[in-house]
């Protein structure tokens, strides 16, 4: 693979004017999913030779365009979406057809759809810099970008001209409609089915191609304006089920808002028969992006009001959104306290939540802290950059949280009561990063795309300051941690944050990588700024970056990679050009390893830091991650280049043996580094010793009294369970003594290497283990201990470490994400034989310890109002759970433990929900029930099976009615996003595939259905998936009309996922019964079968590269007709997106070869039928008999001689229709024949000498003589047809 990226990002195309200013009109029918609008674009031309205007507009059935005035009469424009189907029976294999023909609209950016020329008439003139026009655009609705004094470079490609050179505006104004909106906007609740209150908002514009689906513009991020906008909608529900009402219609006397009685009776519409009239009467309330400056009754319609909002700032399309529904709203500025309303005075920002009715105190409970998050960011940062901020929450929407100017759209699915505390670190750090997006996302922006990861990290190390003064250091510490130690692993083999950012929306992980490690850079940056002794660090240069975008000196709000590091220079005092090398443009993260002695003869401590780089390994492919590697294929994202040595400078902290830590600062500036580091303790081990003399006295009764003595002792955590009684109860261990008199010897406590968390890298160090635990006990540092417990966990099973992690468990001053890793780590030492299951008896006790009664294994009613014993309590049985024996089975002493947790869990006295501690329960024993298989299973394959232990099919089916009473609780009692039913579910999933229970995949198919909750409904699919129930037909036909068809772009986005987990199990080659395999396989006899070199090759190849699982996915669909109809069905469905029949696109081109055919379909011939309708006429018609056979052709029967003028003739010709002749003379007519037989046809004449040896005429085209008549003329013939029903049919042509 190449080490180099290839960026597929075109850069934004110069259109030649600017867009100071945009008026926007709706008038949208909620109920029939339409709207009417016209828009008022005002754009000042780049040059006096612009004669045509490029705009981005999708669905819209334009009606009229002016521009100053004048009509635009040649205006090209064909809707795009009319373009997404193929007009004949296509399939997968002409995918390559459809996708040229909407290929201008899957580019990125996307080519303009409107294309206006300007009338002749319309004369672009400069203009005077000193006129008014000239004043106004250069105000601050103008979004022409200039150039940057510090940078010499042009801030914005598609605004940037020359500050002499303005030219006359230019007003468009369009006139549109949509006759069905398929996007940019999503409607809930107006359906007859969907039982939810009814709303619609505008959907995700995070890419270009959504503003300009509900109305013309340019739909590019750094065309940025001013903005008025006004929406018409109903005044109530009612009104917008009822349908305009005349302006004459008086309402007085009715409803409240102005509903009619009769408009509210449920049973004259179906669409309301779930609704009552209170709910009718609800009025629609409209946010939207700007100021509310007016909001009036239509006086033409009864029954709309008109909502018009101003944004004085300047936006983009992109960034505009609103909502429209019966929103309950909650001032959020409640919650503010007083002393920071007095500190903030003029500045505090008004602060709205709206919701549906009866979400209110979930709201309040959800956004509690953001008055407290936006003040901190005001004075921390500078001030908010709009008049206003809100926040409405909606059913269905997808991502989350959706960044709009002024608003933030947020799903319901983020809202919790105040009795569920699970979610509340994870919903608060997204709400305030929708906050911080306000600032950094919204008023400020990327100038490419690739300068994604600047107002990425921006906004994520805003939101981690502020996390960190609510949660307080150590939860910031350890999460940074750990968020460190996910991109040590995940940064092989990627290309630099620099270079992600070209490639965000081609797949989820590849924003959620630069949201990762984008704010870890900049807090790496902001530890070198204060240890260089700037006080403020890397907060002073983010306000001064939104202070420069408020005053205009950041050109249209667009801030680069060149612009942030020179102004990191500029205030940080230091060069930083091999930070940003390595950091932001260069891939991956260093590896050391650490070496260190103590050299008694130079008293000096000896260091040696080896620094190597990982290589890409050789991993297997996954199915959780195989999509995005087949994307990143298709697309070139290729490694980034990887350095050769990461330099800067890492502190060295000692800790010797007096307990002063010594911090040394070292610069790493080779691949090894070698120092020296001077000792400065006179005195060695004062501090143990003090230790064993108090231990010692302890132990003899006796009080140690430490006056007198030199002896210094630090405060130390994990001391807890010393006395001998305590030790023996928990089974604890001691030191040996040889170990204590190594530990005696030791120069110095312990040493730490980056201490101040200024690297991302992966550490390892041959420090004796009595030095971690030193370091675990003593430094107050979280991330220290986390270190310390990490390298505990991995060392194999013994007493001593066991003791250590029970100590740290059982010690509740640690920080409970300690804790909970300790707890973690103890099941590895629940082994049998030596250690006698000292783990699991250690993880029981401590259970017992803190949540049972005394002596006793019944649990306690539940109590959560301590946050970090609700953790422990959830963190040991996930860790009883993995306790095995030495046949990979859970003991059954486990299972039990599980179960009657499970059984006498009591939480009546609790104000809190127990949901997800019942999850965690059921979750636990479904995993310890799965290592082991069903007592009939294993009765018959293994005599070693004791029917005295307890492990009979009546605990294992008690086990499973446990499990099942829970999810049918969960159907009367709804828990918290049916956390229940899902877990039940998967509970089901892990029970199936280990062979536990039999395969049923029917129980699971109901909760497919339409009108179940989306999260269980995705819950449903996966677990089915991974049960192998992908090769049914009919679920998967079903699954991939459900992906195709549902309304909810949230359902969407995950089923999408959810697909790419199917194809990964196909392509992988993986089996979902591969654990109940393995386990036979360990269990019983194991049958080697010799393959071929070319199948284990083809087996390797599929396996570990993409192009070997595309090749072997390839040949497995590729007779899958349900696939192939189901997933060509999807793509030509008229509810998706482009950017979503673009991925299934790519899809088809992996699997399916191009075929440039096109079925024709032409009916097959039928006979036909010939009915005597009366008068001289015939009826004929097709039958329902049709012709297969190709038929020769017939010629016409050769005709005697005619006989004497005046006889008739009876010769058969059914081929030749009925002639009927019309003359004015009627001597020369033939004489009529005779009674009771009626000639088919005239006879013919005797042709004459001249015409023998002449082609005889053929019958449908014979006609009589040339019969003089009266006047001269020839008579004239009428030919009558009668084909088919249609009596149109019977009428004749002259």
């Amino acid at each position: 693979m190449s080490s180099t990226t290839e960026l597929q990002s075109a850069p934004a195309p110069n259109f030649g004017f600017s867009v100071t200013h945009q008026k926007v009109e709706l008038d949208i029918d909620l109920l029939a999913r339409r709207l009417k609008g016209k828009t008022e674009i005002t754009i000042s031309p780049h040059s006096k030779e612009l004669r045509i205007v490029r705009l981005n507009c999708r669905q819209c059935d334009i009606k009229r365009v002016t521009a100053n005035g004048r009509a635009c009469p040649n205006v090209v424009y064909e809707e795009p979406y009319s373009k997404a189907t193929l007009p004949w029976e296509a399939g997968v294999y002409q995918h390559h057809m459809l996708r040229k023909k909407i290929e201008p609209q899957l580019k990125s950016p996307p080519e303009e759809e409107l294309i206006i020329n300007l009338p002749k008439s319309i004369k672009i003139d400069d203009l005077s810099p000193f006129s008014i026009e000239a004043t106004a655009l250069a105000g601050p609705r103008s979004s022409v970008g200039l150039k940057d004094e510090n940078l010499g470079e042009l801030q914005s490609v598609r605004t940037a001209i020359e500050p002499d050179r303005r030219c006359t505006p230019v007003t468009i104004v369009i006139e549109f409609a949509i006759p069905q909106i398929r996007d940019g906007m999503h409607f809930v609740g107006w359906e007859e089915e969907d039982l939810r209150y009814p709303h619609a908002y505008s959907k995700s514009f995070s890419i270009p191609g959504g503003a300009c689906c509900i109305f013309p513009c340019v739909d590019d991020l750094s065309a940025r304006c001013t903005w008025e906008i006004s929406i018409k909608c109903p005044k109530t529900i009612g009104d917008a089920f009822s349908g305009p009402q005349p302006s004459s219609v008086n309402s007085l006397g009715g409803l409240p808002n102005g509903v009619h009685k009769d408009t509210l009776d449920p049973t004259t519409d179906p669409f309301r028969s779930n609704m009552n009239a209170e709910d009718l009467a609800l009025e629609l309330a409209v946010i939207c992006t700007g100021d509310l400056t007016d909001e009036v009754d239509d006086h033409v319609v009864q029954g709309k009001k008109t909502s018009t909002f101003f944004c004085g700032t300047p936006l983009s399309a992109q960034q505009i959104g609103f909502s429209i529904g019966p929103f309950e709203h909650v001032d959020l500025a409640e919650f503010r306290e007083g002393v920071e309303d007095d500190k903030l005075g003029q500045n505090a920002v008004p602060l709205h939540g709206f919701c549906l009715p009866g979400r209110v105190e979930e709201v309040r409970n959800t956004c509690l802290l953001m008055a407290k998050a936006i003040d901190f960011f005001t004075l921390e940062y500078g001030s908010y950059p709009f008049s206003n901020y809100k926040l409405c929450f909606v059913d269905d929407v997808f991502p989350e949280t959706i960044h709009t100017g002024f608003l933030t759209i947020c799903s319901n699915n983020l809202l919790f009561p105040a009795d569920v505390i699970e979610p509340l670190e994870r919903v608060s750090r997204q709400m305030v990063h929708a906050l911080a997006s306000q600032w950094m996302g919204v008023s400020v922006i990327p100038k490419e795309r690739t300068d994604t990861w600047v107002v990425v990290g921006i906004t994520y190390f805003m939101t981690d300051a502020f996390l960190r003064k609510l949660f307080g250091r150590n939860d910031y510490g350890f999460r940074q941690k750990q968020a460190a130690d996910r991109v040590v692993e995940l940064d092989v083999g990627r290309p630099s944050i620099h270079d992600t950012g070209a490639f965000v929306g081609l797949d989820p992980f590849e924003a959620e990588f630069l949201a990762l490690k984008a704010p870890l850079v900049l807090s790496i940056l902001d530890r070198r700024f204060t240890k260089t002794g700037s006080a403020s660090g890397l907060s002073r240069i983010i306000s001064r970056v939104f202070l420069n975008a408020k005053v205009g000196d950041l050109g249209n709000g667009a801030i680069s990679t060149a612009y942030f590091v020179k102004t990191c220079e500029k205030l940080g005092h230091a060069k930083l050009d091999s930070f940003f090398a390595q950091w932001v443009h260069g891939a991956g993260c260093p590896r050391f390893e650490i070496g260190q002695r103590f050299n008694k003869k130079k008293n000096v401590v000896e260091i040696s830091i080896v620094q190597r780089q990982a290589e890409p390994p050789e991993r297997d492919l996954e199915k959780d991650t195989f999509m995005r590697d087949v994307k990143e294929e298709m697309n070139n994202v290729y490694a980034g280049a990887v350095q050769p040595v990461f330099t800067g400078p890492m502190t060295i902290c000692i800790h010797e043996a007096d307990g002063s830590p010594y911090e040394h600062l070292i610069e790493i500036k080779e691949a090894v580094t070698r120092v020296e580091i001077l000792y400065n303790t006179k005195y060695k081990r004062l501090k143990r010793s003090k230790r064993q003399k108090e231990r010692i006295a302890t132990a003899g009764g006796a009080e140690y009294n430490a006056d007198g003595n030199d002896d210094v002792l630090l405060y130390c955590l994990g001391d807890v369970l010393q006395s001998e009684e305590e030790m023996q109860q928990w089974r604890l261990a001691e030191w040996p003594k040889d170990t204590e008199d190594e530990m005696n010897q030791e120069a110095y406590e312990w040493i730490r290497v980056d201490s101040n968390f200024e690297w991302i890298c992966k550490l390892s160090m041959n420090m004796p283990g009595y030095m971690y635990l030193s370091q675990l006990q003593q430094d107050k540092d979280v991330v220290a201990q986390l270190e310390s417990v990490q390298y505990m966990a991995a060392q194999n099973e013994h007493a001593l470490i066991a003791t250590i992690l029970m100590r740290t468990l059982m010690d509740t001053r640690y920080f409970h994400g300690i804790r909970t890793t300790a707890a973690a780590a103890l099941a590895k030492h629940a082994k049998e034989g030596d250690m006698d299951w000292l783990g699991l008896f250690q993880l029981e006790k401590a259970f017992q310890h803190f949540f049972c009664y005394n002596d006793s294994p019944i649990p306690r009613p539940n109590g959560f109002s301590d946050r970090a014993a609700y953790f422990v309590k959830c963190a040991i049985p996930r860790a009883i759970a993995k306790v095995r024996d030495h046949r990979g089975r859970s003991p059954i002493r486990a299972r039990m433990f599980l179960l009657d947790k499970l059984k006498f869990n009591d939480n009546s006295d609790n104000e809190f929900s127990d949901g997800h501690y019942l999850a965690t329960l059921m979750e636990a024993l479904s995993e310890a029930m799965a290592s082991k298989p069903s007592p009939a299973q294993d009765m018959d394959g293994d005599f070693s099976f004791d029917e005295n232990d307890g492990d009979d099919i009546r605990f294992h089916n008690s086990c499973l009615e446990e499990l099942d009473r829970y999810r049918r609780t969960d159907e009367w009692l709804p828990s918290y996003h049916n956390i229940l039913s899902r877990t039940a579910l998967d509970c089901t999933r892990i029970l199936s595939t280990a062979g536990v229970i039999d395969n049923n995949p029917s129980h699971l198919i109901q909760y497919t259905r339409d009108g179940t909750a989306d999260e269980l409904r995705l819950c449903a699919f996966s677990n089915l998936f991974d049960m192998g129930v992908s090769k049914n037909d009919a679920v998967l036909r079903w699954f991939l009309f459900a992906m195709g068809t549902d309304p909810s772009s949230y359902f969407r986005s995950y089923a999408f996922r959810l697909f790419g987990r199917v194809l990964a199990f196909i392509a992988i080659g993986q089996q979902p019964n591969s654990s109940r395999m393995v386990q036979q396989q360990n269990d019983g006899l194991i049958i080697e079968q010799e393959a071929s070199t070319e199948i284990r090759k083809a087996d390797l190849e599929r396996r570990t590269t993409v192009i070997g699982a595309l090749k072997a996915l390839k040949a497995e669909v590729q007779d899958n007709e349900t696939l192939k109809r189901g997933l060509w069905t999807a793509i030509t469905s008229p509810t998706l997106s482009f950017p979503e029949i673009k991925e299934l696109l790519d899809l088809c081109q992996q699997l399916y070869d191009p075929e440039s055919s096109m079925v024709v379909k032409l009916r097959y011939p039928r006979f036909w039928r010939c009915k005597k309708v009366g008068k001289g006429k015939l009826h004929f018609s097709h039958t329902d008999r049709v012709r297969t056979t190709p038929m020769l052709k017939r010629l016409p029967p050769s005709l005697p001689p005619p006989p004497a003028l005046g006889l008739q003739t009876n010769l058969p010709s059914p081929s030749v229709p009925k002639i009927k002749s019309e003359g004015s003379g009627g001597s020369e007519a033939m004489p009529p024949p005779p009674q009771g037989r009626k000639p088919l046809f005239k006879p013919p004449r005797r042709p004459s000498d001249g015409e023998q040896g002449s082609a005889r005429p053929s019958p449908m085209t014979e006609t009589r003589p040339a019969t003089p008549t009266a006047d001269g003329e020839k008579p004239k013939l009428k030919i009558k047809l009668k084909i088919g029903p249609p009596k149109s049919a019977l009428a004749g042509g002259k």
